[in-house]
C-alpha cells in the first residue's frame, strides 16, 4: 500500500466498551513518531495523575490539555464549572481545527460531553464539516450521535464483552487512568 499525501480523515472511537482514549493516544503516538505534531483536547477530565500526561511530557510533538473538574459530571444536572469548561475546552478545539496549527487534533469524551448537554451537537458537526482537508480529527467517548457517525471516515465501536470491575477491580493507575 502506497502512502497519499496529506489527507485528513475523522476518526471515531465510540461504544460501552473499554480502549476508546487509549486508541485515539495510540493515534497521537504514530502521529509523533512521524513527526507531526498533535494536540489531545479532554473534555470532562481534570485530574493531574492520568499517565497519558505524564508520558506525554516526554514525547515530543504531542500536547494534552484538560477542560474538565477532576471530579464525575452528574448527567442531567452538570455544574456551571462543567459548562465553562466544557465551551472553554470547545472554543480551544475550534482555534486549532480551523487554524490548522496541529496534525492531528484528537477531542476526547466529546461525544460524551455532547450527549451530557455541554457542547451542542449542531456545533460538532459545524466543526467537522468546517474542518481544514488536511488535519486529521479524532474524536472519543461513548454515545457518539449517529449524526456524527455519518460524517466520520472511520468509525470504531468499542463494545464490552467482560470487564474486570465485575470482578470488583477497581481502576488501577497506569491500566484504567
Amino acid at each position: 500500500m502506497q502512502p497519499q499525501g496529506k489527507i485528513g480523515t475523522v476518526q471515531v472511537y465510540t461504544g460501552n466498551g473499554k480502549g476508546k482514549t487509549t486508541a485515539a493516544l495510540g493515534q497521537a503516538l504514530r502521529a509523533a513518531g512521524h513527526g507531526q505534531r498533535v494536540i489531545v483536547i479532554q473534555f470532562m477530565k481534570g485530574q493531574i495523575n492520568y499517565g497519558e500526561l505524564k508520558a506525554t511530557e516526554k514525547v515530543p510533538g504531542v500536547e494534552i490539555e484538560q477542560y474538565g473538574l477532576p471530579t464525575f459530571v452528574e448527567r442531567g444536572n452538570p455544574s456551571p464549572k462543567d459548562r465553562e469548561l466544557a465551551r472553554k475546552g470547545f472554543e480551544r478545539a475550534k482555534q486549532v481545527v480551523q487554524g490548522a496549527s496541529y496534525d492531528m487534533v484528537c477531542l476526547d469524551e466529546i461525544n460524551v460531553a455532547v450527549d451530557y448537554g455541554l457542547i451542542g451537537l449542531s456545533e460538532l458537526l459545524d466543526l467537522i464539516k468546517g474542518k481544514p482537508p488536511e488535519v486529521e480529527l479524532v474524536l472519543t467517548g461513548r454515545y457518539a450521535a449517529q449524526e456524527v457517525i455519518e460524517l466520520a471516515d472511520l468509525v470504531t465501536e468499542m463494545k464490552e464483552v467482560k470487564h474486570h470491575f465485575q470482578k470488583g477491580i477497581q481502576a488501577r493507575e497506569g491500566i484504567e487512568y
